[in-house]
């Protein structure tokens, strides 16, 4: 079940009669939606069920135990049980192909007897919602939190449908008071909430599958070999298909929860307006950003142990961000590039600030162009099926290739339209909140505005692909 689809639409709309219909009683409200969000978890597929359930089982439990533990050997051998359970599903199902896949190429040079390919199909969302109860246990273990009393707020928050499948990831401590009292959903938050759900389909539908992932998937099919200019457009053109798809959901998930009372983390904040990479990673996917800074680079030790250890760090923290994101050599490559750029830009700081010339609106304007054109560069690997398509496109970007044409006139429009227009708005915006741009325009002109959108959604509608992060 997608937020794109008509399923979905007669999913929440009944949702929200029997929720709201039980505005008096506060438990029941908590019941309706742990029921909800089971049913729309188990509609991908009802085995998964038993994985998230194992998951919040085992976390409650050992919360539990660490609390009543009063000596810290006790408490890191309850936390060893948490994040073995956590990260063994979760390596087992996204990983255990891929290290027997690297195994068997091993073994082929030795030419010895090869193993067969797991059964298995990955769960959806199990990288999101291993994060957030890892993030209850590993809370508990420092002494940030207390273990919840209620096993149905625990449920609800490990479940909670909005952004269970692909985000935001939500922290125990945010989550936990919006469970404790009941919330009011006043006809402001219903109202917004349902203009953010607006525009984050809009984003999806239209800008994303409709305008830009057609040329996306000419170039990056696998074997291809494009030229120069096909391969800077649909890298660009890549850019801004993966904003929009998942800074759409993102939008899509916090207005579903708005118009239901909770409040969920904005996710991105003008990712492509950034200068420099701490401040691309401060704008994009920033649920996940946060907590690996919080969970691994921070426990890793941070930048408390010398530069030689920092960097050290950084560079971890993003190759098991790249592997986090999926079991394959491209995207281990992605969270090493980002490793690469970071560990650089501290370096390089020092001299950069020392450089006045670089601190006025040229310099500015050359540190944004380059952070964006680098960061293109590692969508590359992100995009492309393999190592050698990766190589491919590198190569066509370097005017290796023959020119091909595969992105025509039209194409190259639409493409220089939607990314030209994405990046020039969020340089406008980069620190203006959505709320506020909204609430500068006249009330009927925000009413025509959403209404377009809703015009362009339905007749663009069987265009909708899934959302890419749903794979993770």
């Amino acid at each position: 079940m997608v937020f794109n689809s008509l399923t979905f639409l007669v999913f929440f709309a009944l949702v929200c009669l029997a929720y709201f219909a039980s505005r008096r009683n506060w438990t029941a409200r908590k019941i309706i939606l742990l029921c909800a969000s089971v049913l729309f978890y188990g509609a991908w597929k009802p085995s998964f069920l038993l994985l998230i359930l194992f998951s919040t089982c085992v976390d409650w439990f050992v919360g539990k135990r660490m609390g009543a533990a009063e000596e810290q050997k006790k408490r890191r051998l309850w936390l060893l049980v948490s994040l073995t359970s956590n990260l063994g599903l979760l390596a087992f199902f996204k990983y255990g192909n891929f290290f027997i896949d690297n195994t068997n190429t091993i073994l082929s040079w030795a030419n010895q007897t090869q193993y067969e390919h797991l059964d298995i199909l990955l769960p959806v969302g199990i990288s999101f919602y291993t994060f957030q109860t890892l993030s209850y246990t590993i809370d508990i273990y420092r002494g940030e939190m207390k273990p919840w009393g209620s096993f149905l707020d625990f449920a609800l928050f490990v479940t909670f449908f909005p952004q269970l499948v692909a985000g935001p990831i939500v922290r125990a401590t945010d989550f936990k008071p919006q469970v404790e009292q009941a919330q009011k959903v006043t006809s402001r938050q219903l109202g917004w909430g349902l203009s953010l759900a607006i525009l984050g389909m809009f984003q999806k539908i239209v800008l994303s599958d409709t305008l830009l992932a057609p040329h996306v998937g000419a170039v990056y099919a696998p074997g291809s070999s494009p030229g120069f200019f096909d391969s800077w457009m649909a890298t660009f053109a890549f850019a801004g298909q993966i904003y929009f798809d998942f800074a759409g959901y993102s939008i899509c998930a916090i207005g579903v929860a708005m118009m239901l009372g909770f409040s969920l983390p904005d996710n991105f904040n003008a990712p492509y307006a950034a200068k420099g990479f701490s401040d691309f990673w401060r704008r994009w996917h920033m649920s996940l950003s946060t907590w690996l800074r919080d969970y691994l680079y921070i426990s890793l030790g941070g930048n408390r142990r010398g530069k030689l250890r920092t960097q050290f760090n950084l560079f971890a923290t993003m190759f098991l961000g790249g592997l986090w994101h999926g079991a394959s050599w491209n995207f281990i490559l992605w969270g090493s590039l980002h490793g690469f750029y970071l560990i650089v830009e501290r370096k390089l700081r020092p001299v950069i600030g020392s450089m006045t010339f670089l601190h006025n609106k040229v310099g500015h304007f050359v540190a944004w162009l380059l952070t964006f054109l680098l960061t293109c560069l590692t969508w590359v690997p992100f995009r492309a099926e393999t190592l050698g398509d990766t190589w491919s496109i590198f190569c066509g970007m370097m005017g290796l290739n023959p020119s091909t044409g595969m992105i025509g006139m039209r194409a190259s429009l639409y493409t220089t339209l939607v990314v030209g227009g994405m990046l020039l708005v969020q340089r406008m915006t980069r620190d203006t909140k959505i709320e506020t741009l909204f609430g500068r325009l006249p009330w009927w002109l925000g009413a025509m505005i959403l209404v377009l959108m809703v015009v362009l959604i339905v007749t663009n509608i069987g265009m909708a692909r899934a959302f890419i992060y749903f794979q993770f």
